[in-house]
C-alpha cells in the first residue's frame, strides 16, 4: 500500500515537472540567501577567533607605552627582572605585491600557552624545532604571498588570522627594520606575589585590561546581526514560493486524496507519505541552495572583508570555507521552512471528511476560515508593532518590529487588493470590464503569496535605499565637517613632533593637534580626545544637542562634549554629569553625532587633556593652510618630511566613502536578489495558474472573447496588481526605513540618522516592479493566447 501511495503521489510531479520545479526553485533560492548570509557570517567570526586564538586579541592584560608607539627592550628587561611574567610583541606591516600583511613577532619562551602556534607548555618538540628554525607561519594565502619576498622559513598553517603572519620576535624585528623596540607587553595571568608596582619600574607604561574575548567579534556582532536580519527575510520571501506551490499541489491533488482514501488508505499514512516526500524535496532544494549561497557569499566575502577592515579595524579571511556551522543551518532552514509551508495544507487534509477533499466548496471553505484567521493575525501583528514602536526596547525588540510589521503588513495585503478590486468591479460599466475585476479577484487566492513575496521584496528595497541613501547624504555633510583641516601630518617621534610645531607656527593659520587615549567611560569602553577650541571647531562642527556658551565652557576645561553613542548607550544628555577619571568629572556640554564609530567618544580642551594625562604628547596634526600643495611641498623639501606622513583631506574624505560604498554592497546586493525571486515568485505563479484557469476562460472565449484579447487582458491584470502592490509597499518601506533609522540603528549602532526621501528613486522602483510583473506575466499570457480552441472546448465536455 506504501509503495502504492508513493507512486501515486509521484505520478502529480510527473504530469507537473513545472510545479515541480517550482518548489524545488523555491526551496534552493530561500535557502540560498539564508545560507549565503550565515555562510558571511560564520567566516567571519572565525576569523575573530583565529586572531585571538594567535595573537591573544581580548584574552590577556597587556602593556602599551603611554606616548608613541614602541617600548625600548630594556623595559622589557627590567620588568621581567622585578618579577613581572610580561611576554614582548613587536607587530608592523610588510607590503608585498600591493598586499598589507600584518607582521606579528612573539617570544615563545615567555608567551602564555597557547598563544602562537608554539609557545611555553606547548609540545616541547615542536617548541624546540620553531626555537632553532625560527619559521614564519601563516595561512596558506598568505604563505603564498610570502614566499620567496622575505629571507626566513615559511611554514602554513590555516589557525593564523586572515593576512597576519606569526614568527620568532627576532625575525619580526628583523624583518620591520625595528631591532630594540617592541609594540607591546602581554601580561601572564599569574603573576607573582609581592612584585614592584608597575609605575615604579615603567611609569611611561599603561595596562589595558582584557575583555573577555575579542573586542572585534563585539564590536562587529551588530553588523552580522543586520546581515542574518536580511538573509531571513530574503529567506521569508522564498517561502512564499514555496507556500504558493505547495498550496496549488495540494489542491490538485484533491480527487487523488479522495480516491486513496476510499481505497482503504488510513490517513495517518497517508499524511506520512506527503510529509515523507516533502521532506525528500526538501533535502533536495536544500542541498542546492547550500551550493548557491556558496557562490553567492563568495562573491560577496571580498566586500565585506573590506567593510569590516574599513569601519571596525577587522581582519577577515577573503576566502570561503565550507564550515558545518552554516550548511547545516541552511538544510535545517529548508526543511524549517518546508514544514512551515506545508503544515496548513496537511492540517486541511487531516481535518476533512473521507469525501469532502474532492468537493471544491470544502476547500472555498477551508480558505475562507483561513482567510478570517489572516485577518486575525495581521491584525494582532500590526498591533504588536505599534506597541513595540512606542514601548520597545533593545535590537531584539527592533528586529521584532520589524518582523511584526513586515509579517502583518503582508497578511493584509490581499485583504487590501481584495477591497480595491470590488470597488472597481462596482464601480465597471460593462460586461468584460466587470468579469475582468470579478475574474482578477478570483485569482488572488493562488498569487496572494507571489504578492506578498513581491511586497515585502519592494518594502525591504525602498527601506534599505531609503536609510543607505539617508546615511550617505548625513555622512557626506559629516566628513566636510570634520576633515576641515587641508592637510594631515604625522611625526615619527614627540621630540620631532615638537620640533614640527615650532617650525610650522608661523606657516599656518591653525594647528590642531590630534590627542587622544583609550578610556572607559560609564562602564564602556571609549576614547577621550583633547581640542584646541578655535575658529575650525566653532565654525564646522554641528552639534545635536548642547548648552549655552558651549564651545567658551569646553575651552575652560569647564565641560566635556559626548558622541551619540556614548550619550544613547549610557543614558546620558546635555547636563548630565560624566566621570573623566576617579577625581575629575563634568558636565556634558554637547552632543555630536559621530557616524561610523562603535565606540564613545569625549571631547575635553587640550589644557584639561594634558593635566589628565601629562605622559601623552601629540605626534599628528590637523593644518589649516589655503595653500595645501605649496605647504606640503615645503614641508617635505624644507622640514624633511616624507611624503607618506602627509595626507591631504581629499585622500582621507575619498577613502571613508570608498570604505562606505563598499559597507552597502552586500545590502545592495541582496535587495536586487530579494526583488529577483520575488518577480521569479510571480512568474512561477501565474504560469501555474495558467492551466488550471481555462474552466474560467473558456466561458469568456466561448461568448465572444479572442484568445488574443484575453491574452492582453492577463499583462493588464498583472500590471494592476503590481500597481497595487507597488502602491501599498511605498508605506511600509517609509515605515521600514524609519524602523532602521530611528530603532534598529540606535539600539545597534548607537547613532540615529535624519530620514530623507528620494521620490525618483521610488519611481525607478515601481517601474522596475511593473517590468518585473509584465515579464512574469509575459509568457503565461502568450501561451493562453496561443491555446488550441480544441482545448478550451474540451472543458465543456469535462465533468464540472
Amino acid at each position: 500500500m506504501i509503495a502504492a501511495g508513493l507512486s501515486a503521489l509521484w505520478s502529480h510531479w510527473r504530469r507537473n515537472p513545472l510545479q515541480l520545479f517550482t518548489l524545488i526553485a523555491g526551496l534552493a533560492l530561500a535557502t540560498a540567501l539564508w545560507s549565503g548570509v550565515q555562510a558571511i557570517n560564520a567566516e567571519a567570526r572565525a576569523s575573530y577567533d583565529a586572531a585571538a586564538a594567535t595573537l591573544g586579541e581580548g584574552q590577556y592584560d597587556q602593556l602599551v607605552p603611554t606616548s608613541g608607539a614602541t617600548i625600548p627592550n630594556e623595559t622589557f628587561v627590567a620588568l621581567r627582572r622585578a618579577g613581572w611574567l610580561v611576554s614582548p610583541v613587536v607587530e608592523g606591516h610588510l607590503s608585498i605585491e600591493g598586499v598589507q600583511i600584518r607582521l606579528v613577532g612573539i617570544d615563545p619562551l615567555t608567551a602564555p600557552s597557547g598563544l602562537g602556534p608554539a609557545s611555553t607548555g606547548d609540545d616541547d618538540a615542536q617548541l624546540a624545532t620553531v626555537l632553532q628554525t625560527r619559521p614564519v607561519f601563516a595561512a596558506p594565502a598568505v604563505a603564498d604571498l610570502l614566499e620567496g619576498h622575505i629571507d626566513a622559513e615559511i611554514r602554513t598553517t590555516p589557525e593564523v588570522a586572515p593576512d597576519t603572519a606569526l614568527t620568532d620576535i627576532s625575525i619580526a624585528q628583523e624583518l620591520l627594520g625595528a631591532k630594540g623596540t617592541l609594540n607591546r607587553l602581554i601580561i601572564a595571568p599569574a603573576q607573582p606575589v609581592g612584585r614592584p608596582p608597575l609605575q615604579q619600574i615603567a611609569p611611561e607604561l599603561e595596562r589595558i585590561v582584557a575583555q573577555g574575548g575579542s573586542d572585534v567579534g563585539r564590536l562587529t556582532d551588530s553588523f552580522h546581526l543586520n546581515l542574518t536580519a536580511f538573509g531571513l527575510l530574503s529567506f521569508a520571501v522564498g517561502i512564499f514560493i514555496v507556500h504558493g506551490a505547495i498550496g496549488l499541489a495540494f489542491e490538485q491533488r484533491r480527487a487523488m486524496v479522495r480516491t486513496l482514501r476510499a481505497l482503504g488508505m488510513p490517513l495517518i499514512t497517508l499524511i506520512f507519505l506527503m510529509a515523507a516526500e516533502l521532506l525528500l524535496l526538501a533535502l533536495i532544494g536544500g542541498v542546492l541552495g547550500v551550493f548557491i549561497g556558496y557562490l553567492i557569499a563568495a562573491s560577496l566575502l571580498p566586500d565585506v572583508a573590506a567593510t569590516l577592515k574599513g569601519l571596525y579595524g577587522a581582519d577577515v579571511s577573503g576566502a570561503l570555507q565550507f564550515r558545518a556551522s552554516w550548511w547545516l543551518s541552511g538544510l535545517a532552514i529548508s526543511v524549517f521552512g518546508t514544514t512551515i509551508a506545508a503544515a496548513g495544507a496537511l492540517v486541511s487534509v487531516a481535518r476533512m471528511p473521507l469525501l469532502a477533499s474532492a468537493q471544491p466548496r470544502a476547500w472555498a471553505t477551508a480558505r475562507g476560515k483561513v482567510r478570517l484567521v489572516q485577518m486575525g493575525a495581521s491584525a494582532a501583528l500590526l498591533a504588536m508593532a505599534g506597541l513595540l514602536a512606542v514601548w520597545g526596547q533593545g535590537l531584539i525588540m527592533g528586529f521584532g518590529l520589524l518582523a511584526c510589521l513586515l509579517v502583518g503588513a503582508a497578511l493584509v495585503l490581499p485583504l487590501f487588493l481584495g477591497g480595491v478590486l470590488a470597488f472597481a468591479e462596482k464601480r465597471a460599466k460593462g460586461v468584460t470590464a466587470q468579469w475582468f475585476w470579478a475574474d482578477t479577484r478570483q485569482q488572488l487566492s493562488g498569487l496572494s503569496l507571489a504578492l506578498m513575496a513581491l511586497l515585502l521584496a519592494m518594502a525591504a528595497n525602498v527601506g534599505v535605499s531609503t536609510m543607505v541613501s539617508s546615511f550617505r547624504l548625513t555622512f557626506t555633510g559629516f566628513l566636510d565637517q570634520r576633515l576641515a583641516s587641508e592637510l594631515y601630518v604625522s611625526t615619527e617621534s614627540t621630540d620631532q613632533a615638537r620640533d614640527f610645531e615650532t617650525y610650522i607656527k608661523n606657516h599656518t593659520s591653525e594647528i590642531l593637534p590630534l590627542l587622544s587615549t583609550d578610556a572607559e567611560l560609564a562602564g564602556l569602553p571609549a576614547e577621550i580626545y583633547g581640542a584646541r577650541v578655535g575658529r575650525t571647531y566653532r565654525e564646522n562642527w554641528t552639534l545635536l544637542a548642547s548648552s549655552a556658551q558651549v564651545w567658551e565652557r569646553v575651552a575652560n576645561g569647564e565641560a566635556v562634549l559626548v558622541n551619540e553613542q556614548l550619550a544613547r548607550r549610557a543614558r546620558l544628555w546635555v547636563g548630565d554629569r560624566l566621570a573623566l577619571s576617579a577625581e575629575h568629572s563634568l558636565p556634558i556640554a554637547g552632543v555630536f553625532g559621530d557616524y561610523g564609530n562603535p565606540i564613545g567618544k569625549a571631547i575635553v580642551s587640550e589644557p584639561l587633556f594634558k593635566r589628565l594625562y601629562p605622559l601623552i604628547q601629540a605626534t599628528r596634526f590637523g593644518l589649516r593652510t589655503d595653500d595645501p600643495l605649496g605647504l606640503r611641498a615645503q614641508l617635505i623639501n624644507d622640514f624633511g618630511l616624507s611624503e607618506q606622513s602627509i595626507t591631504d583631506q581629499a585622500q582621507i574624505k575619498s577613502f571613508s566613502l570608498s570604505v562606505f560604498e563598499r559597507t552597502f554592497t552586500v545590502t545592495a546586493a541582496l535587495n536586487v536578489l530579494t526583488l529577483s525571486v520575488a518577480g521569479f515568485a510571480i512568474f512561477m505563479s501565474l504560469l501555474t495558474l495558467a492551466g488550471m484557469r481555462l474552466p474560467q476562460l473558456a466561458p469568456a472565449w466561448a461568448l465572444g472573447l479572442t484568445r488574443s484579447r484575453l491574452g492582453q487582458l492577463e499583462l493588464i491584470r498583472a500590471v494592476v496588481l503590481a500597481t497595487l502592490t507597488a502602491a501599498m509597499a511605498l508605506p511600509l518601506g517609509l515605515a521600514l526605513a524609519w524602523v532602521l533609522l530611528a530603532v534598529v540603528n540606535v539600539e545597534a549602532f548607537g547613532w540615529r540618522l535624519p530620514m530623507f526621501f528620494f521620490p525618483q528613486d521610488y519611481a525607478l522602483l515601481g517601474l522596475f516592479a511593473l517590468a518585473a510583473a509584465l515579464i512574469a506575466a509575459a509568457w503565461p499570457a502568450r501561451r493562453l493566447a496561443r491555446t488550441p480552441p480544441a482545448d478550451l472546448l474540451k472543458v465543456f465536455a469535462n465533468e464540472r
